[in-house]
């Protein structure tokens, strides 16, 4: 694509990725066949090359954002599925978190709209004020029809039946290997996920250290900053980023660390990009390292987990770790292993490119996995995108929960909580993390999920 940026504009730095970007889109339109938003609505300027053309004019001018292209923009879930599907390398991601961080600087939004962002970016990710925001959630929720905008439903309907306790794990402190020491790692502990779900983070520490790992969880670090760096605050991401490198990198200088170990994919596809966000900072090396250091729970267990595979003949009594035990995973019906529906966050797929290690480890542990048709699709949640665009998210949740169903399976596993609240709204099957299936299957409890199933 041909560009006409002068050299002053080129001087900025997202302006000058943002044209390195665009010079490497060819128009060829694959990015249109895998686009989630695309296929709901239809409109070509719903689909990536559409937002390119849009992103390009707007920043090329210099020019305020028209409520157009805003609403073109904020539609796009940030899948990265094109990211996947195009030949010719467009960093796609790059190009919208730019544009949207100059949205977010020189559009100005109504109000409506600029006072559910700012209490969206003021309580997600921090824990305790989550937590409380849940709670009025829950005793609101019966009047929900009675609440005129579609997001505030959205954000109603967006509370767990049950508020977890707090975990102690999540506080900072070290959990010691039960085998033979293997690596020592940092385990970032996330925001929204530990208001939402306590189980994930206790069971990827149960597993982690039963597998010879040393796993810290550092002073200091918090929410990636995924949830505002998406909403183009640029000021209050970084700020959360900046805080998990320096904390981070205390542990590095000190003992050291072989991994910062992330569970929750759109964090992951976050951290691993902070080498890019602040590439003119004077954080610039040590951002780079943790991004270097940034691994995918499941792929430090692709290193860690036992390679030979369970016999599935066995599965209803053996677990991975040879543990004789009467309560291991099973079939819903008694016989055979159980049935895991297994959803590929787009973050994990897409962002990380991700695709193998959970279903592999999955099929190591015993499980019958299975994978949903179109699973290179969203499922709607994509961070806030299912509380800011909530008609959208719904049409890819029912789309995405029909195929998973259609699978028949036990239980539906995911590697993000995003994914997992989205996917658990629209469906009676339990859904769990696939950290808790594994750490099931190696001598953990049961998933609370599956508790009553």
């Amino acid at each position: 694509m041909q560009t006409n940026f002068t050299q002053a504009q080129l001087k900025d730095a997202g302006t000058a990725r943002a044209n390195e970007i665009l010079r490497a889109c060819v128009h060829c339109g694959f990015c249109t066949a895998t686009c989630p938003t695309y296929q709901v609505l239809g409109d070509e300027l719903d689909s990536p090359r559409g937002r390119i053309y849009q992103i390009k004019d707007m920043l090329e001018n210099e020019r305020v954002p028209d409520p157009k292209t805003v609403k073109h923009v904020d539609r796009c879930l940030s899948c990265l599925a094109c990211m996947t599907t195009c030949p010719s390398g467009v960093h796609y991601m790059h190009l919208v978190d730019h544009a949207r961080e100059y949205i977010e600087k020189h559009y100005d939004r109504p109000f409506g709209d600029r006072a559910l962002r700012w209490v969206l970016s003021k309580v997600l990710p921090y824990p305790g004020r989550f937590r409380l925001a849940l709670v009025g959630a829950r005793i609101a929720r019966p009047f929900r029809r009675l609440v005129p905008d579609a997001r505030l439903r959205a954000m109603l309907d967006m509370a767990p039946k049950s508020i977890p306790p707090v975990s102690r794990n999540d506080d900072p402190q070290s959990f010691a290997p039960e085998a033979p020491r293997r690596m020592r790692v940092a385990l970032m502990t996330g925001c929204a996920q530990k208001a939402l779900n306590t189980d994930i983070n206790d069971a990827t520490i149960r597993l982690l250290t039963r597998l010879g790992a040393e796993v810290v969880v550092a002073k200091g670090a918090g929410c990636c900053g995924a949830l505002t760096h998406h909403m183009g605050k640029t000021d209050e991401s970084h700020g959360s980023a900046a805080a998990n490198i320096e904390a981070w990198m205390v542990e590095v200088r000190g003992k050291g660390l072989d991994a910062i170990v992330v569970n929750t994919s759109g964090c992951g596809t976050t951290v691993k990009d902070y080498g890019h966000m602040f590439r003119q900072s004077v954080l610039a090396a040590d951002a780079a390292q943790v991004a270097a250091l940034a691994r995918d729970v499941s792929e430090v267990l692709a290193e860690l987990m036992p390679e030979a595979p369970v016999d599935a003949a066995n599965v209803a009594r053996t677990s991975v770790a040879g543990i004789d035990r009467a309560d291991a995973p099973t079939a819903a019906q008694g016989t055979g292993p159980l049935r895991v529906a297994y959803h590929a966050a787009c973050s994990l797929q897409h962002g990380q490119k991700i695709k193998e290690h959970p279903k592999a480890l999955l099929k190591r542990a015993g499980f019958d996995v299975v994978e949903p048709a179109d699973s290179h699709l969203c499922c709607g949640s994509a961070g806030t995108y299912n509380l800011l665009q909530p008609e959208i998210s719904a049409q890819l949740k029912t789309r995405k929960v029909r195929t998973l169903e259609a699978k028949r399976p036990d239980v539906i596993a995911a590697g993000n909580i995003g994914c997992m609240m989205q996917i658990g709204s629209g469906t009676g099957v339990p859904v769990v993390h696939t950290v808790e299936l594994l750490d099931w299957a190696t001598g953990g409890p049961k998933p609370p999920a599956l508790e009553n199933a």
